[in-house]
């Protein structure tokens, strides 16, 4: 069949984590005789891989029968140069959709779920019988769009970290971290194990399990509970960012006012270090692709100009 379109669409993979064992163990068998060394069950590693190559196989395809494309695995997103107007599918877990989102500049994004009866893929409307026609229609603008708020760290030496689900500032070991935060025009210096800012789509991850634990707590101790109530949906591109800090410390040069929060898009937060070594940022849990906060550092957080666009 010949191309119908010109737009490229970059299909965007991950490695399994057999892809991982056997870079570790250098074989199969290797591999397998350390998972089974453990007790765990090897073949659910096996048919893991299997079905993610078979759907991989199934999406190049069924795709390259009417487009130009180009398989790019996730180590290279961050190097990677994408066209204004490429088509790009995530096939994955919801992970690697949101790692692939702080890489565009607005190209239309479509998830795709290789192992439905695994992963529910909150990201992933499309399966592989689907992702054909739904590239088709969102070439042509037939595809509903939902478009999703980012979260940006930018530091004083111009550095740039975007975040689809959330942020982290603190230590890189998750022990004590010492800053000083300003917020709606008061500032405080705390010790806390760190600080979480999540955006709207990832105000159900990380930032949720915050809330779920202080409801916890607040139930035990007072009979109350939080006015926020972690079950509440945040829209994706909601024009704010809610910020927490886990577990404030109080003493006498450490305050705890400054425990929770909605940064909207008027507003900034800044977070300026008190640590001498290990101190990070991090976005959307990828702790290894991280900005170092060490004393002297100051960041200021805010939602992102950039947009992603996912078709739903």
């Amino acid at each position: 069949m010949a191309k119908m379109i010109d737009n490229k669409v970059v299909i965007v993979k991950r490695k399994t984590r057999l892809d991982d064992l056997i870079v570790r163990y250098n074989t199969i068998g290797q591999a397998r005789f350390y998972i089974e060394h453990l007790g765990a069950c090897f073949n659910d590693y096996e048919d893991e891989h299997v079905k993610y190559y078979q759907s991989l196989a199934k999406i190049k395809s069924s795709l390259s029968s009417f487009a130009k494309i180009h398989v790019l695995d996730r180590s290279f997103l961050p190097s990677y140069i994408f066209s204004p107007n490429d088509i790009v599918v995530v096939v994955g877990q919801d992970g690697l959709v949101a790692n692939t989102l702080k890489y565009l500049n607005g190209q239309l994004t479509i998830g795709v779920n290789p192992d439905p009866e695994r992963w529910d893929g909150v990201l992933l409307p499309f399966d592989t019988a689907s992702i054909d026609d739904a590239v088709r229609e969102a070439i042509i603008g037939n595809r509903p769009i939902k478009t999703v708020s980012l979260a940006m760290a930018a530091l004083q030496n111009g550095q740039r970290l975007l975040a689809v689900n959330d942020l982290f500032v603190g230590q890189k070991s998750h022990a004590s971290a010492r800053y000083s935060i300003t917020f709606a025009n008061k500032t405080e210096q705390q010790s806390s194990s760190g600080i979480i800012i999540s955006t709207g789509m990832g105000a159900s991850g990380w930032l949720k399990s915050i809330l779920v634990g202080a409801n916890g707590i607040m139930d035990s101790v007072s009979n109350r509970r939080l006015r926020n109530q972690p079950h509440e949906s945040v829209a994706w591109d909601a024009n704010y960012l809610t910020f927490s800090v886990r577990e404030p410390f109080p003493s006498k040069t450490t305050g705890t006012d400054l425990v929770f929060g909605r940064v909207h898009s008027e507003d900034t937060l800044i977070i300026s270090s008190s640590m001498g070594e290990n101190g990070v940022i991090f976005s959307d849990g990828i702790e290894n692709d991280y900005l170092e906060f060490n004393s002297g550092a100051t960041v200021k957080i805010s939602i992102a100009e950039l947009k992603g666009n996912l078709v739903v």
